[in-house]
């Protein structure tokens, strides 16, 4: 039989985490209701592309950073908008954009030669990046009304279509000031201009009123993390927005036996039983993504019953303390995270990182289930 490990996928969460966002952006929609890119860069966080087409299929437009994924899309039938959120990197794409009618970011002077040297095919839409603080994309604030001038001449060429503007948030999970700060820089750098905004991220879609209180023609938000229902906040967990897990990671126990008091577990012996303890061992490790700095109390489930990982993870395998669950006997199912275990996000926190890091990192040697 296969190796018992597993990473299930819930479609109908992706789509109920989509209808929760939308539901949160009516509720709160002052002006005309935004728009929703949903996400599925990086494999659709490590969802895979398939999965996030079946679950967002009532999204407004689809966002990626392969131009790979976003040709994909259009295969497996997806006709709305697609958008490159890091645009295109040679001038040979550009064929491709606008065969597959896929828009692009903009935030450099040599994307805007690319196209000033490309013939007018079919028109491909563009958003312009304003860098407002987060430093990593996009035109300085005193050369963006030059960048969005070049895209407008562009524009008038029939080599781009529709033009719009953008950003993104640095602190919107942690810090309002900033984040009021980098509207503030947005608004003041574009005023005047029209065409279709998008600033807001999950923590930014999920604040209340932020979306609102953007003017834009129409407004874009570009929520990620949350559609897969995890939380971009470290202190509001995902189910208190009413998001659903999209993916759960699940194996088997394939051993289980008694550790005396004084020896220890796994490799480094980095964890000493206290006491004559029952150990299981998992059919999971880090070649299959779980993270090897995982440490000893990071919350998992065994046989339903919550309990914790103890000593140093293995490449194909980790190990649990079954005192909570002493009955448990090889081939008991155990989530990672998931249904019916602890969150990503709360095993993210016990490993000092992000769920985000998580989902995406599991690797393709764990077969994958998509419901």
């Amino acid at each position: 039989m296969p190796r018992p490990i597993l990473a299930t996928i819930d479609t109908q969460a992706l789509s109920h985490n989509l209808r929760t966002v939308a539901d949160r952006l009516r509720q709160d929609a002052l002006r005309a209701m935004p728009f929703i890119w949903a996400v599925i860069k990086a494999r659709g966080y490590g969802h895979g592309i398939e999965a996030a087409l079946a679950g967002f299929g009532q999204a407004d437009g689809l966002a990626m950073l392969d131009l790979e994924e976003a040709v994909r899309c259009r295969e497996l039938g997806w006709a709305g908008p697609l958008l490159l959120l890091e645009g295109f990197f040679e001038p040979d794409d550009l064929e491709t954009l606008a065969h597959h009618r896929i828009g692009t970011v903009l935030h450099c002077a040599e994307q805007l030669a690319m196209l000033e040297s490309s013939p007018a095919a079919r028109p491909i839409d563009a958003f312009v990046k304003l860098n407002t603080g987060m430093h990593r994309l996009g035109f300085a604030p005193h050369e963006f009304r030059a960048a969005h001038d070049r895209a407008l001449a562009l524009q008038t060429r029939g080599v781009l279509g529709r033009v719009g503007a953008m950003t993104h948030f640095a602190r919107a999970d942690d810090d309002p000031s900033v984040t009021q700060a980098q509207i503030d820089c947005f608004l003041r750098t574009i005023g005047g201009l029209s065409g279709p905004v998008s600033l807001c991220n999950s923590a930014a879609t999920l604040t209340p009123g932020l979306a609102a209180g953007i003017a834009g023609d129409p407004q874009w938000v570009r929520p990620g993390i949350c559609l897969y229902g995890a939380s971009p906040f470290a202190d509001r967990p995902a189910d208190t927005f009413g998001l659903r897990p999209a993916m759960t990671l699940s194996a088997r126990l394939i051993g289980a036996h008694r550790v005396p008091a004084g020896e220890s577990v796994g490799y480094g012996h980095t964890f000493c039983a206290p006491r004559d303890m029952q150990v299981g061992i998992v059919a999971c490790g880090y070649a299959d993504g779980y993270p090897r700095h995982a440490p000893t109390g990071t919350p998992v489930t065994v046989g339903g019953v919550r309990t914790r990982l103890v000593g140093r993870v293995s490449m194909d395998m980790l190990a649990v303390d079954l005192a909570p669950v002493a009955d448990a006997a090889v081939g008991a199912p155990v989530v990672l995270w998931g249904q019916g275990g602890p969150s990503v996000d709360e095993v993210a926190a016990a490993c000092g990182t992000i769920g985000y890091e998580l989902l995406t990192a599991v690797t393709p040697r764990v077969p994958r289930r998509v419901l």
